[in-house]
C-alpha cells in the first residue's frame, strides 16, 4: 500500500480520522485529558482547514464539475466552525456550557467531514492525475507546516490566508509556546 502522505485524498482522510478520534476523546473525557485533546484538536483543525483553503479547495473549484458550488458550501461550514472553535477556546473545558457547545460542534464537524468525503474528495481523485495527487499532498503538508495553530474566522480564501496567515501563524506559535512554558 502506498504511503497516504503521497496522495492528497488519502492524507486528508487520514487527518479526518485523527480529527474524529480527538473529538471523541474530548467528548468522553474530563479534566486534563479533555483539555489536552481539545488543544490538539484545535491545532489540527486550524492547520488542516488552512491547507484545504489554500490548496485543496482551489484545485476542486477548477477541476471538478460544479466545483465552485461545492467549495463555497464547505467554506461557509469552515467559517462557522472557526467561530465556534474560537468560542470554545475561551471556555472552561469542564463546564456544562463547553460540553453542550462542543457536542453540537462535534456533530457539525462530522457533517462537514462527511460532505468533503462524499462531494469533494472522490471527485478530486477522479479528476487529478497521480502526479497532481502527489503534488497536492506535498503542498498540503507545506501549507500545514506554516499555518496558524488557532482558528481565524474570515480567512477562508487563499488570498486572505496568504495575507493574514504568516503573521497569525507566528503569533499563534508564540502564544502556544508561552502557554506550554507556563504549564
Amino acid at each position: 500500500m502506498a504511503d497516504p502522505a503521497e496522495n492528497v485524498v488519502d492524507l486528508l482522510l487520514s487527518q479526518h480520522e485523527q480529527i474524529r478520534h480527538l473529538a471523541s476523546t474530548v467528548e468522553r473525557n474530563h479534566g486534563q485529558v479533555r483539555k489536552d485533546a481539545f488543544d490538539r484538536l484545535r491545532e489540527l483543525l486550524a492547520v488542516h482547514e488552512t491547507a484545504e483553503e489554500e490548496v485543496v479547495h482551489p484545485f476542486a473549484r477548477r477541476a471538478i464539475g460544479n466545483g465552485s458550488h461545492v467549495v463555497d458550501d464547505r467554506l461557509k461550514e469552515e467559517n462557522k466552525a472557526k467561530g465556534v472553535l474560537t468560542e470554545l477556546e475561551k471556555m472552561d473545558p469542564d463546564s456544562a456550557d463547553f460540553q453542550e457547545r462542543f457536542s453540537k460542534f462535534h456533530k457539525d464537524l462530522e457533517a462537514h467531514a462527511s460532505h468533503e468525503e462524499k462531494e469533494e474528495f472522490p471527485r478530486i481523485a477522479r479528476e487529478a492525475t497521480p502526479e497532481q495527487m502527489r503534488g497536492l499532498a506535498k503542498a498540503v503538508k507545506a501549507a500545514e507546516a506554516v499555518a496558524p495553530t488557532h482558528p481565524h474566522q474570515g480567512t477562508e480564501s487563499p488570498a486572505k490566508n496568504l495575507a493574514v496567515g504568516p503573521m497569525a501563524a507566528v503569533a499563534d506559535r508564540v502564544r502556544d509556546a508561552i502557554g506550554k512554558a507556563r504549564g
